[in-house]
């Protein structure tokens, strides 16, 4: 743990000398990263447009009537308040509430289905390109928990996002793209942007999808606020991560007294906001202050994933008002009472569901 501590506070060291220094750097624009090459690729990606969704056609009065009967899927994982995954579960241990009322489970079932993960890492040139070079050092830990048939894509951001690598199974081209990704040009952060463009290429990918942020949380130039950043994300089915990059360095300028009231609370800010986009959307977010936190926390990024839970159901409210229908979902025993976990050692565990936070319902057509 030492020499991960040592590691971290060299790096830490440079970049806050620098600052102190008011060193002039020479920056360079990174180079576009490898486009997939591979034309042996077996699978194709699976970034493409599902089919238009079944209608039901009732007849009344010798009118044809298009209903859509809308169908909402939750991805759903249960674990303790230590963080160790639920396992077993079964669609009686589960209850589903929209807005407060109790809805049918129609389909429940483990999710086995490939992961599809976008890395979305902060790649600009702000305090001296600090985050950029620890998004890249942290952001090799997580390949070795990934499997063969899983998909991944490389995103990195300044000013604003940038494809590095497609979606690809093979784990090294995006490796070896990490691995050449030079100085940042930009001093920008846009946040918001990057994830609003990333969560828009994962709309119609179908399975487990996921976006893992590699970020201070910082957003500096975005065109988008953070409500309306809230706002989109609120109702998206893909689950995101994040891991926040800011602790080292800000533990660091607190210890030296040189982090600054206004830091201070755009690093607290930043946070917040991180925790706030993973938890709407049933993910969860770290903020590490060492090294060797970063094994660990991949692992159960790939953990949370691989456990999940796909539920779904018809809502019973069918009104098409376009409104948010807020979603929770509750862990019952056999007989309808609350699910009891214990440890090792008999003691009660508090149970933590994760899923996202509800759906926007679609404007127009019945009860409108």
């Amino acid at each position: 743990m030492k020499a991960f501590y040592w590691q971290a506070t060299v790096r830490v060291g440079m970049a806050a000398g620098m600052l102190a220094a008011g060193c002039a750097m020479i920056r360079a624009q990174a180079p576009a990263g490898p486009q997939p090459t591979s034309p042996a690729q077996e699978n194709p990606a699976p970034a493409q447009k599902p089919a238009a969704p079944q209608q039901q056609k009732p007849q009344e009065a010798g009118v044809s009537i298009s209903v859509e009967v809308p169908v909402v899927t939750l991805d759903v994982v249960a674990a303790t308040q230590n963080g160790d995954i639920i396992p077993g579960l079964k669609k009686e241990n589960f209850r589903v509430l929209e807005d407060g009322q109790p809805q049918a489970i129609t389909n429940f079932g483990p999710t086995d289905a490939p992961i599809t993960m976008v890395v979305l890492m902060e790649f600009s040139a702000r305090f001296y390109g600090y985050f950029g070079y620890q998004a890249k050092y942290w952001a090799g830990a997580l390949f070795p928990n990934l499997n063969q048939k899983d998909w991944v894509a490389l995103v990195t951001f300044d000013m604003r996002p940038r494809t590095e690598v497609d979606f690809t199974q093979n784990k090294q081209e995006v490796e070896t793209a990490i691995y050449h990704l030079y100085y940042p040009g930009f001093s920008e952060s846009n946040l918001f942007d990057a994830l609003l463009d990333t969560n828009e290429r994962l709309k119609d990918v179908k399975g487990k999808k996921a976006i893992l942020v590699l970020a201070s949380g910082v957003d500096t130039f975005s065109k988008h606020t953070l409500d309306q950043t809230m706002k989109q994300l609120r109702g998206t089915d893909t689950t995101i991560f994040a891991v926040g990059l800011d602790k080292p360095l800000s533990n660091y300028l607190e210890l030296h007294r040189a982090l600054g009231t206004m830091n201070r609370m755009d690093f607290l800010q930043a946070e917040n906001q991180l925790k706030t986009f993973s938890q709407m959307t049933g993910g969860f977010a770290w903020f590490p202050q060492f090294d060797g936190e970063i094994p660990g926390i991949m692992k159960e990024v790939a953990a949370f994933l691989r456990h999940q839970y796909s539920l779904s159901y018809t809502p019973s409210n069918q009104n098409q008002d376009g409104k948010f229908r807020k979603i929770k979902v509750e862990l019952v025993a056999p007989d309808g009472g609350p699910l009891v976990v214990t440890d090792q050692k008999g003691k009660k565990q508090k149970i933590v569901v994760y899923t996202r936070e509800g759906y926007q319902s679609v404007k127009g057509g019945v009860g409108d």
